[in-house]
C-alpha cells in the first residue's frame, strides 16, 4: 500500500500533467482565436517551428520534467516543487487563458 506522501505526490503529478495539457490546448485555441502568446521564448519558437510543433515539444519537455520529479519522489523537495509548479501554472496559464477564451465566447454570445 502506498504511503500518504506518495499518494499526495502522485496527485500533484497528475494535476500538473493536466495543467500542461490544458495549457497546450488553450494556447493553441487562443492563438487560433487571435490572441497573442505572452512568453517570448514560445513566440520565437512559434516563428521557427509553428504553433503545433512548438507546443508539442515544449509540453513534452515539461511532462518529462514532471515524470522526473515522480522518479525522485522520495526527496523532501519534490512535493513543494510540484505544488509551486501547479500554483504558477494556475495563476499564469489556467486563469488567463480561461478568462481570455471565456471573453471570446461571451462576445460571440452577445453579438448573436
Amino acid at each position: 500500500m502506498q504511503s500518504f506522501d506518495e499518494r499526495a505526490i502522485r496527485a500533484l503529478v497528475v494535476v500538473n500533467l493536466a495543467l500542461q495539457l490544458y495549457d497546450g490546448l488553450a494556447t493553441y485555441a487562443g492563438l487560433n482565436a487571435g490572441f497573442a502568446e505572452a512568453n517570448p521564448l514560445l513566440k520565437w519558437a512559434f516563428g521557427h517551428l509553428g504553433p503545433a510543433s512548438t507546443l508539442f515539444l515544449f509540453k513534452m519537455q515539461a511532462c518529462a520534467c514532471l515524470l522526473l520529479l515522480w522518479r525522485v519522489r522520495a526527496n523532501r523537495l519534490t512535493a513543494p516543487a510540484l505544488a509551486l509548479c501547479a500554483a504558477i501554472y494556475t495563476v499564469c496559464s489556467l486563469a488567463p487563458w480561461t478568462a481570455a477564451l471565456a471573453s471570446l465566447h461571451i462576445d460571440l454570445y452577445i453579438t448573436s
